[in-house]
């Protein structure tokens, strides 16, 4: 069973400061990060979409992003987080959303009590070998296991130049990340699918979400403040970046049943 692959000069000690770094920036987080196109989160419900009523896990959900489009679904939706800060911010902007804490690898839900497990932009965080089995078991027969990810679209060349100079080197492009992802036995073979879409943008908005970012919010302050002036020298002098302007975004998905 394979994770998402991380950048192979990161240290398991390091990985695990980036993954409890957001929640000091949870309003940050919540206000700064991009949603999910609607069409995204249908498509990995599909399999279940005609259950009623449909029971749904926004697993790891953070400050409440994906669990809002999944609220616009009509499903009965319930979210684990195990960072503190960021489940008290969704508790806050989701007040009837039923919260808990708690981990992909020990959810706090009865066997077979979900119709489906989505997970936005966290499932490379998760110990696959402990998640994997803690999905499938609150899952019902035949439920779907998803994941989304938000990320610049690297297919244009100034958001390149823009990933380029966050990461201080050539972009990783998680889309080969993705594609290495693998649940195992428990579950069907994984689907995937892209959808495009765009988040409005100025150069400070843009600067302001990269500093939510993990690999910054590590980064001594002296460091994170010279890195996101580069990153705002660099869009004001890019024609298609200066001002207000739409950024090119991919929603990567994948979605498998259970076995």
């Amino acid at each position: 069973m394979g994770a998402m692959a991380h950048p192979s000069d990161v240290t398991p000690e390091a990985l695990a400061r980036r993954a409890s770094s957001f929640g000091a920036q949870a309003a940050a987080y919540a206000a700064e990060r991009p949603g999910y196109p609607e069409a995204a989160v249908r498509w990995v419900l599909e399999p279940v979409a005609g259950r009623s009523p449909l029971r749904v896990l926004d697993l790891a959900a953070g400050t409440g992003k994906l669990t809002a489009s999944l609220l616009r679904t009509g499903a009965e939706v319930v979210a684990v987080e195990p960072d503190a800060g960021m489940l008290a911010e969704l508790r806050r902007t989701l007040p009837g959303v039923r919260a808990l804490a708690g981990s992909a690898e020990r959810i706090p839900l009865a066997d077979g009590s979900v119709d489906a497990v989505v997970v936005g932009q966290a499932m490379h965080w998760f110990d696959l070998d402990r998640a994997v089995p803690e999905m499938s078991r609150v899952l019902t027969p035949g439920g779907v296991v998803g994941g989304l990810w938000n990320r610049e679209d690297d297919d244009v060349p100034w958001v390149r130049g823009f990933q380029e100079i966050a990461r201080g080197g050539p972009a990783v492009r998680r889309r080969e990340s993705v594609a290495a992802l693998d649940l195992g036995p428990r579950f069907s073979t994984l689907e995937r699918e892209a959808f495009r879409h765009f988040q409005r943008r100025t150069p400070d908005s843009l600067a302001a979400t990269l500093g939510t970012h993990s690999h910054v919010l590590v980064m001594p302050e002296e460091e994170r403040a010279a890195l996101l002036d580069r990153v705002r020298e660099y869009l004001r002098a890019t024609p298609e970046a200066a001002g207000e302007f739409d950024l090119p975004l991919v929603t990567m998905t994948v979605r498998a049943t259970r076995a």
